[in-house]
């Protein structure tokens, strides 16, 4: 398993073929709290990434890791500073060229391991996987963590839907970049358990609308690293799954 960017083009072209699992972290530079860094989705995808590219190389499959997508829609965080948002059929065509891309060279599956829960990022990342499926050939899995049965398998604050820079996410960030977490902040934050989902539901556009008017929701001060790097391996797991089920 080798970073896609960190190979030369003579071993991505070896490490290509019809079963073959380029990897893509796609995440977001948006507002995540008080506490945590821009980057936060970024660093959940990569490691969700890694982890489900680790449990496909121990059977044996060939696969890549891709630079993440870092620049994404992130309409409901644009009030916040630092918040980069592009228009969703940006999105949606950057992911299909990307895909054209492992197709053309022979790249067999590709797998997004998205952490940015974005309504219009999330119909960009639909709307590019039906477009795969109808004119590449490649293979495409992407488990949508907010619909069964994945989000079944993640902790009670994500399924209620107050999880954005909380519990979920601090924990996992605490797990894999805890110098970017300003634990002090964190510790004082008071719980925000208005549901973002709900908020979605009830037509809301916006963090602010939807009762974050600091960028964050659910439970941040209890956060830990043991929970985030049990969190990684579910998320691991899932994207394992998810592309064992499409090449079955």
């Amino acid at each position: 398993m080798q970073p896609l960017a960190a190979m030369t083009w003579e071993e991505a072209r070896d490490a290509a073929g019809p079963t073959s699992v380029a990897f893509l972290p796609v995440g977001a530079i948006e507002a995540h709290g008080p506490h945590l860094p821009l980057e936060t989705d970024v660093i959940i995808a990569g490691a969700m990434a890694r982890s489900g590219a680790a449990r496909l190389a121990a059977r044996g499959l060939s696969v890549v890791v891709l630079p993440p997508l870092t620049y994404t829609a992130a309409a409901f965080a644009q009030g916040f500073a630092g918040t980069l948002s592009l228009r969703p059929e940006t999105v949606m065509a950057t992911v299909l060229d990307i895909a054209g891309s492992l197709s053309r060279h022979g790249f067999g599956v590709l797998a997004i391991a998205n952490a940015h829960l974005d309504p219009m990022h999330l119909a960009s990342l639909e709307a590019a996987v039906n477009a795969i499926r109808r004119d590449l050939l490649l293979v495409v899995a992407f488990p949508n963590l907010v619909e069964k049965p994945w989000a079944l398998r993640l902790s009670d604050e994500f399924r209620s839907g107050a999880c954005h820079a909380g519990q979920f996410e601090t924990s996992i960030v605490l797990a894999e970049r805890p110098e970017l977490v300003r634990e002090a902040t964190m510790a004082a934050l008071p719980p925000n358990p208005a549901s973002l989902s709900r908020a979605i539901r009830d037509g809301k556009l916006s963090f602010e609308e939807a009762g974050g008017d600091r960028a964050y929701f659910g439970y941040p001060a209890q956060g830990t690293a043991e929970e985030g790097r049990a969190t990684v391996e579910v998320l691991g797991a899932i994207l394992d799954e998810a592309v064992q089920a499409e090449l079955a």
